[in-house]
C-alpha cells in the first residue's frame, strides 16, 4: 500500500484554497507556531469525540500510534471489519491514495452508519464536504454505507449533575447532501492530487476564500502585500465592497475615492486617515464627564467557555466569568485602589464565592465603570439568572454601569491611530500609548480565555503560578487602562 497523498483534512484545505493546500505540504517552514486559543480548540475537539464514543459503548479504536503512518490503522480497521466487530471508533481507509479516518463506525445489519463528531453547535457546509469524502472513499472499496450523520454539541442541554451524554449531543444524518456531492468529488480529488505533485506555487490571489471556512493560517504570507492598515479595516464596510475596493487596486484606507459610497463613520475614518486631524466634540465629552457619580469603580471581566459544561446550571459555550479587576477612585486624580479575583480551578463551582467578593467590593454607590456595557451587563444578568440568592445586589450593580466606549462609539473622540476601532485596543495606544499590553506574557483575553479553559478541564501543562500572575496582570491592565483614558478625555472638556 502507497503512502496516501490527500487526507480528509488536505482534501478540505484544497476545496478552500488550493494555494493553501500545495503550501501546507511543501512550505511548511511558513506555517506559525499555533496559538493557545486554538491549541485549546484543537484539545476541545479531541475530548468531545471521546465523549461522543459513549454514545456507542464496547468499541475497538483504530487510533494509530503515529499520525505519519496510517498504514498499522487501515489494516486493524479491515480485519475487525471482516471479524464482525460493531463498533469501531477511529475507522481508517485509503482508496486511491486519498485517505479518511471515521470518528464512529456502527454496524447496521449487512452494512455499516459513519459518525463524524464535532465540537460545533450545528452542521456547517465543511462538515457536509467532510462527510461527502468520507463516504466516497468508503464506497469506492465497495463497503455498503446505509447512513451518515454528523454528531454534534446541542447548546441548549443544561448540566445537572453527571454529564448527560445523551443530551449533549445530537445527530443529523447528512446522507441526502452527501450523496449529492459525490459526482464531483472524482475530478476535484485528481486536481487536488496535480496540485500536491506539481513543483510550482499555485498563482491565486487572495480573497474572501481566506477566511473561509476558516482563517487560514498563511494569510501573513499571501497577505504581505496588504498594508497593516488597509481597506480591510475600514469599520462595518460589509465584505463585498472591500473586495470591491481591492480588486480595483485601492488598498490603503488613505487612497479610497471620494466617489466610493461609504458611511458617515466610514467617511470620518477615511477623511481622517486622510488629513492626520483629530475629532474631539468637547461639549459631549464635559457633558458626559459631568454625569459621572463619585467613587468611580473601573470593573472589567474574563470569562472562559467550553464545549461540555463543566459547572451544574450551566450551558454549553456559555461564556462564565472567571477573573475581574478593579480599579476604585474616590474623586478626580484621587489615589487608585485596586481589587482583583481570579477563580481557583479545583475549587468547583468559585461562581458564588466570585460574585458575593465582587459585590463587596463594588460597594454600593458610585458609578462602575466599564468598557462596552453589554458585555458585562450581560455577564451580571446571567449570575442573576443561575444564582437568585445574589439578585438583588446583582441589580444594584447594573443601574450604576456607565459605558466608556460611548465617547469613541459616538466619535466625539476620534484620532486617526484608532484606525476606525472603539476597542479599548485601540482607543489605549493612542491616547495613553506608554501603556501596552505587548510587555505581556498574555495580551488579549482570547488568549486568556483558553489558558483558564484548559485548567477547568485540566488540559493546561504549564506554569500555574505564573500563568496566574499573567492572567492577573492582563486584566489590572485592563481596568488601569480605563482609568488612563478617561484621564485624557479628561483634558478636553470645555
Amino acid at each position: 500500500m502507497h503512502p496516501h497523498l490527500l487526507s480528509k483534512s488536505t482534501y478540505i484545505a484544497g476545496l478552500q484554497c488550493e494555494k493553501k493546500l500545495f503550501l501546507q505540504k511543501h512550505r511548511r517552514d511558513l506555517i506559525p507556531p499555533i496559538a493557545a486559543a486554538q491549541q485549546f480548540v484543537f484539545d476541545q475537539g479531541s475530548r468531545v469525540g471521546e465523549l461522543a464514543q459513549q454514545l456507542f459503548l464496547g468499541g475497538v479504536d483504530a487510533t494509530p500510534e503515529s499520525y505519519y503512518d496510517f498504514r498499522p490503522a487501515i489494516e486493524q480497521t479491515r480485519k475487525w471489519m471482516e471479524e464482525g466487530k460493531t463498533v469501531i471508533y477511529e475507522a481508517a481507509f485509503q482508496f486511491d491514495r486519498v485517505l479518511a479516518a471515521v470518528d464512529i463506525l456502527v454496524r447496521d445489519g449487512n452494512g455499516w452508519k459513519a459518525f463524524e463528531v464535532k465540537s460545533s453547535t450545528e452542521v456547517k457546509e465543511v462538515h457536509r464536504n467532510d462527510a461527502a469524502i468520507q463516504y466516497y472513499i468508503m464506497t469506492q472499496l465497495g463497503i455498503a454505507i446505509h447512513d451518515i450523520s454528523i454528531v454534534y454539541i446541542n447548546n441548549q442541554y443544561v448540566r445537572e449533575g453527571e454529564v448527560d451524554i445523551q443530551q449533549l449531543f445530537v445527530t443529523e444524518s447528512v446522507l441526502e447532501d452527501v450523496l449529492q456531492r459525490q459526482a464531483m468529488i472524482p475530478a476535484k480529488v485528481a486536481e487536488l492530487k496535480a496540485v500536491l505533485e506539481g513543483k510550482q506555487e499555485p498563482v491565486v490571489d487572495i480573497g474572501p476564500q481566506c477566511d473561509d471556512p476558516y482563517e487560514c493560517d498563511l494569510k501573513h504570507y499571501c497577505w504581505a502585500h496588504v498594508p497593516d492598515y488597509s481597506v480591510f479595516n475600514i469599520n462595518r464596510l460589509g465584505s463585498v465592497y472591500k473586495w470591491e475596493l481591492y480588486k480595483n487596486g485601492v488598498l490603503k484606507v488613505d487612497d479610497v475615492p471620494e466617489t466610493f459610497s461609504l458611511g458617515q463613520n466610514q467617511r470620518m475614518q477615511v477623511d481622517a486617515q486622510k488629513s492626520g486631524e483629530v475629532t474631539i466634540d468637547h461639549a459631549e465629552i464635559k457633558s458626559f464627564l459631568n454625569d459621572l457619580n463619585y467613587p468611580l469603580y473601573f470593573l472589567d471581566f474574563e470569562t472562559f467557555s467550553t464545549s461540555v459544561p463543566i459547572i451544574d446550571g450551566t450551558r454549553p459555550y456559555q461564556q462564565l466569568v472567571f477573573q475581574y479587576s478593579l480599579h476604585i477612585q474616590n474623586e478626580p486624580s484621587g489615589e487608585l485602589i485596586h481589587k482583583e479575583y481570579l477563580a481557583i480551578p479545583s475549587s468547583g463551582d468559585y461562581l458564588p464565592d466570585l460574585i458575593q467578593t465582587m459585590i463587596a467590593d463594588c460597594s454600593t454607590s458610585g458609578d462602575i465603570i466599564v468598557y462596552n456595557q453589554g458585555f458585562e451587563s450581560g455577564k451580571i444578568k446571567d449570575m442573576a439568572s443561575m444564582y437568585p440568592r445574589f439578585e438583588v445586589g446583582l441589580n444594584a450593580m447594573l443601574d450604576r454601569i456607565v459605558d466608556l466606549m460611548v465617547p469613541f462609539q459616538k466619535r466625539w473622540y476620534y484620532t486617526p491611530m484608532m484606525k476606525g476601532s472603539y476597542s479599548i485596543k485601540y482607543v489605549l495606544p493612542a491616547l495613553v500609548p506608554e501603556l501596552s499590553y505587548k510587555t505581556l506574557d498574555i495580551q488579549e483575553g482570547e488568549t486568556a480565555s483558553a489558558v483558564f479553559s484548559s485548567m477547568m478541564t485540566g488540559l493546561f501543562a504549564g506554569d500555574i503560578e505564573k500563568t496566574r500572575r499573567d492572567l492577573l496582570e492582563y486584566c489590572k491592565l485592563d481596568t488601569l487602562a480605563m482609568v488612563r483614558i478617561l484621564e485624557v478625555l479628561r483634558t478636553h472638556q470645555r
